[in-house]
């Protein structure tokens, strides 16, 4: 099985860099520093139209968790329709109850909806939120994704590769595992090694720079220090490391 790498953006411009770095697939979203929003329709439209990219939108109404008020979910419904609508092949999503379950009802709402419209279901990070891994992947096996996005339930990928293994062990051959968080070129190789997981899902995160960040006394800094005056953004040569890692 070929190995898989798939970018993490946050703009038009991060996917133009995933694509010259040699990326076949993306996970595309805004305010990345908020882990992750819906991008809206008309950034779906231009990447579609105009890079050789399989665009997977996030579907995230706001930052912090994952447990949605019905005015959220609301949103949720609609984003979901209009990013598909837009061009994208698939959607990442994740509704949990309270205590930490897949909320089944919600999850379904916007299951067939993707599904309705034949794209790829992908349920993300709120994965690691959960109360018992193996009985949201088997919840979540049984209601129809295609994919899950894991950390193994750990900040990073590599510290949590004990479950991403055991999660691959018993669910790989029915479900499709995508490992992420803090993997790049240096670690990815092992991690699939010891994994077994054959996708990987990464930020290859540089930093750029807008010198009217800080003016007047007035700071929109997202970073600190020498990144100040910084925004984060995809690097085409970090994508491209990547991918000849995993070759």
């Amino acid at each position: 099985m070929g190995m898989t790498a798939e970018i993490c953006c946050g703009s038009y411009y991060d996917a133009k860099q995933a694509a010259l770095g040699g990326a076949a697939r993306i996970e595309l979203n805004s305010a990345l520093m908020l882990g992750g929003l819906t991008p809206t329709a008309a950034t779906v439209a231009m990447v579609k139209a105009d890079l050789d990219l399989k665009v997977i939108s996030m579907v995230r109404p706001r930052g912090a968790g994952f447990c949605y008020g019905d005015e959220d979910f609301a949103v949720m419904e609609r984003e979901c329709r209009e990013v598909l609508g837009a061009g994208a092949d698939g959607a990442a999503f994740g509704c949990l109850t309270a205590d930490g379950r897949v909320d089944a009802e919600k999850n379904k709402r916007l299951l067939d909806i993707v599904k309705g419209m034949g794209r790829e279901a992908v349920f993300h990070r709120a994965f690691d939120c959960t109360e018992d891994p193996f009985e949201a992947m088997e919840q979540l096996i049984a209601m129809g994704f295609d994919r899950v996005l894991t950390s193994g339930q750990k900040p990073k990928a590599v510290e949590g590769r004990d479950m991403l293994r055991s999660l691959h062990e018993r669910f790989g051959q029915r479900i499709q595992i995508l490992a992420g968080s803090g993997v790049n070129a240096q670690n990815a190789g092992e991690l699939i090694r010891y994994t077994g997981i054959s996708q990987v899902h990464s930020s290859c995160k540089a930093w750029l720079e807008d010198p009217t960040t800080v003016r007047n006394g007035v700071s929109y800094s997202i970073a600190q220090g020498e990144f100040s005056m910084c925004y984060d953004a995809v690097s085409a040569e970090l994508v491209k490391n990547l991918v000849e890692s995993l070759a």
